[in-house]
């Protein structure tokens, strides 16, 4: 039998169920056997090495309540289910399949099995005709065989009415997953207008504001302000070091995104904690300015 869960799929399922609720281990293992319909469960063995390895990532948290752990997703993790929305849909889908798929091989032992019984049950009466009387042993084998039929039958019964849970399972999935996409689609179409009625309230200089926070540049006679106030080193320290944190994620234009927001947001922190005052408005213009013409000539280069 193929391996229920592809490379690196269970990590993520894992991360969904502790998106839903924290939970602890075990129940993860009795969630992922639900879902399954009994017919598959991991063992602690498969699950908890994976938890502590998303915990060392970062990924998820744990806290211990009546001495066990209760694992809870990060916002690191959330971030992750959110890059990984239609990977996350696709897997669902899988699940369904491997379910019918097991269905599918319970169904084909049980045919094995009641083949097997038959032939020895024929057999068994062979020998017993031989020993007891043909009559007695052969009543005896077909009211063996008629029992065991009607236990095929039972069996077959069962795995039929599981192969078709899991198709109406399945469709209920594919629908799902439509209406994710759909639900994703119009996110990205209302964060999309949010940012353009943004750039258009602030005249489309908010990126060079980020370049001016980046770059540490300074215009003509903003010496006055809050920045100048502050020694040079730590100055450049602030600026290579806000968004550090926001590691890479190997698509340049999201990366680009993300360092907006975070000074975007950051510049709104600051103006909440300190005020905002004409003067203020005047000297962060000059910086917009001089991180605009910055800015220009960084991306106006070849890469």
């Amino acid at each position: 039998m193929p391996p229920v869960f592809a490379h690196g799929r269970l990590r993520l399922y894992l991360l969904k169920l502790l998106d839903e609720a924290p939970r602890h281990g075990y129940e993860v293992i009795r969630l992922l056997e639900e879902r399954f319909q009994g017919l598959y469960a991991p063992s602690a063995g498969t699950v908890y090495p994976r938890l502590s390895k998303l915990e060392a990532e970062g990924l998820v948290t744990h806290a211990t309540e009546g001495g066990r752990k209760v694992y809870s997703i990060t916002e690191a993790g959330r971030a992750e289910l959110a890059d990984r929305s239609g990977e996350l849909a696709d897997l669902e889908l899988e699940i369904r399949d491997s379910v019918t798929e097991l269905a599918a091989e319970i169904r084909s032992d049980v045919r094995g099995a009641a083949g097997d019984l038959r032939r020895e049950m024929r057999a068994a009466a062979s020998a017993s005709a031989t020993q007891v009387g043909e009559d007695d042993s052969w009543q005896a084998a077909k009211e063996e065989l008629r029992k065991a039929r009607q236990e095929w039958k039972e069996q077959a019964r069962r795995a039929k009415d599981e192969s078709r849970r899991a198709r109406e399972e399945a469709q209920a999935a594919r629908r799902q997953a439509r209406e994710a996409q759909d639900r994703a689609r119009e996110e990205v179409q209302r964060i999309a207008g949010q940012l353009q009625e943004q750039f258009a309230k602030s005249g489309g200089v908010l990126g060079s504001l980020a370049g001016a926070w980046l770059g540490g540049a300074q215009s003509p006679g903003a010496g006055a302000g809050a920045g100048a106030d502050q020694p040079s080193d730590q100055r450049s320290d602030r600026a290579s070091g806000w968004a550090v944190d926001l590691s890479a994620t190997g698509d340049p234009a999201r990366d680009l995104d993300r360092l907006l927001d975070r000074f975007r947001d950051e510049v709104r922190d600051a103006a909440r904690d300190h005020g905002v005052t004409a003067a203020r408005v005047a000297e962060a213009r000059d910086h917009l300015a001089a991180a605009a013409a910055r800015l220009s000539a960084t991306f106006g280069s070849r890469p």
